[in-house]
């Protein structure tokens, strides 16, 4: 179990730490600005065609078309209306009265450069593998988005931060997408110092309600011990994901418990390596103890997993069967594996320790890799190691779990991390992409996590709560299962009278 910092190093990191922010550590001189401390730094430069998009999200600078409730239904954004036509496509009006930050407006030229953009690049966007999408405007303000084949979540699909609306001068050459004054929020993305910061400025221009903050100024901590110890210092105003180990250091008052659609699964290589034996996966599969990881790792702030799909989808765990037939076990002889994960998340190399010392009890030889995640990525969706340690939102993107278990248990899925490809869970993934949302999808969507589980190419391990810090000061935050919503025109920071 994590031991807790000695207090002088606790002092030392929250020091550290301050240096990253311009303003003072008190509330009361900041002006209105928010400090929030965030795990990763940008992946891809902040393009909104990454995983970077949902920071853009948190941060209220890039819109998107649609956005989803908290039952994950559609709702008006950039687009006020949307109907289904023939062929395949749907009708989007577009909100009238939009401009980019940059003083262009919204309109569709600016939605098929988006969206175009998007459906052509390279890699693609996770939400759109396995779609061909076309757009083409129909008029100045309204554009048609056509799929080749029949998509019932096409609006769900247009929910997600990776297809964010950027002015069209945030489109350059060779795919570089700057996103410096292109959004349509109700914060402007004023400057990003690489990877140890940005700041934010209240768009005084917005469509909707004005931003009562004046503004955001982020940190990149991926030092959970210092993202913790921000907050308690008042350097930071919001923390993401604190690690359960900083917990017992805060103030109740500031720690927020929200439940996740994330797993953490452990992937095996089901292609090349020991774990292209079937009873080599079955082994793993018996010899990994959850409740360990939970108890010992999370200290029960967590679950374990049954399934793929977790609490946030209660679902699931109503229509979920077992596996009818599970591949028999082939005891190890001692094969020598390598498990990797990654350090950004504070957890996972403790996971990985405990799970190392439960499949070497198990009868295999474990050799660990722990790097930081950008320089691990590359190697995982290669398959250079033989079991990989990961963290996955299964609802980020649409608020359906089709796409992610599409990228990352398809043939052609592009986060493929466990190298599998069997043509029976792409046709079960295909018949549950095809059917609207509603009972017939979901039944469909347990029985392709069936055939996954069935492969033992994914061992869910548990799924997570996230821990949110929060300055008792501040008012509004949002605290958003998806991971798309962190800060609103509602937050603001109050400071306490004198």
């Amino acid at each position: 179990m994590t031991s807790l910092l000695r207090p002088a190093l606790i002092l030392t990191l929250g020091t550290l730490l301050a240096g990253c922010f311009n303003e003072s550590d008190s509330s009361q001189d900041r002006q209105g600005r928010i400090h929030l401390a965030m795990l990763q730094p940008p992946r891809s430069g902040l393009t909104p065609l990454s995983d970077d998009a949902f920071k853009l999200s948190r941060w209220r600078t890039a819109e998107t078309l649609i956005v989803l409730d908290a039952a994950g239904d559609a709702q008006p954004g950039l687009a006020t209306r949307w109907e289904p036509l023939k062929n395949h496509a749907w009708r989007l009006t577009l909100r009238q009265g939009v401009r980019f930050h940059d003083g262009t407006p919204l309109n569709a030229a600016a939605v098929v450069n988006a969206l175009s953009t998007a459906a052509a690049y390279a890699p693609k966007p996770r939400i759109l593998d396995g779609v061909d999408l076309q757009v083409r405007a129909d008029g100045d303000n309204a554009v048609i988005v056509s799929t080749a084949t029949a998509d019932p979540l096409l609006p769900q699909r247009l929910s997600s931060p990776q297809l964010a609306i950027l002015s069209q001068a945030a489109y350059g050459e060779k795919g570089i997408i700057n996103p410096l004054n292109a959004g349509s929020g109700p914060f402007v993305l004023k400057r990003i110092n690489g990877t140890s910061g940005a700041t934010l400025d209240r768009n005084a221009d917005y469509w909707g309600n004005k931003a009562q903050a004046a503004g955001i100024d982020v940190s990149f901590v991926p030092d959970g011990t210092a993202r913790a110890a921000a907050l308690r210092t008042g350097t930071a105003d919001i923390v993401e994901a604190i690690p359960v180990s900083q917990v017992a250091l805060l103030d109740p008052a500031m720690v927020h418990e929200v439940p996740m659609p994330r797993t953490n699964t452990l992937y095996l290589n089901s292609k090349t390596g020991p774990f292209h034996d079937a009873g080599l996966r079955a082994a793993v599969r018996n010899a990994v103890n959850r409740q360990q990881l939970v108890d010992n790792v999370y200290e029960k702030r967590a679950d374990v997993a049954q399934g793929l799909l977790g609490p946030a989808l209660p679902w699931a765990a109503e229509l979920r069967q077992p596996v009818s037939e599970p591949t028999p076990v082939r005891a190890p002889q001692g094969q020598t594996i390598t498990l990797a994960t990654f350090s950004d998340r504070a957890e996972l190399p403790e996971v990985a320790v405990y799970l190392a010392q439960q499949l070497t009890a198990a009868g295999f030889t474990v050799k660990q890799v722990v790097r930081e995640y950008a320089q691990i990525e590359a190697d995982a969706l290669a398959g250079k190691f033989d079991a990989f340690i990961l963290s996955r939102a299964t609802v980020l993107d649409s608020g359906d779990p089709v796409a992610y278990l599409y990228s990352d248990f398809s043939c052609k899925g592009s986060f493929n991390i466990a190298q599998l490809c069997r043509p029976a869970i792409d046709r079960a993934l295909e018949q549950a992409a095809a059917l609207p949302a509603g009972t017939a999808r979901r039944k469909a969507i347990v029985a392709a996590e069936q055939l996954i589980l069935a492969s033992d190419a994914a061992i869910p391990l548990l799924h997570e709560r996230v821990i949110q810090g929060e300055n008792p000061q501040l008012h509004g935050a949002l605290r958003d299962p998806r991971e798309r919503m962190l800060i609103d025109e509602a937050t603001v920071l109050v400071p306490t009278a004198p």
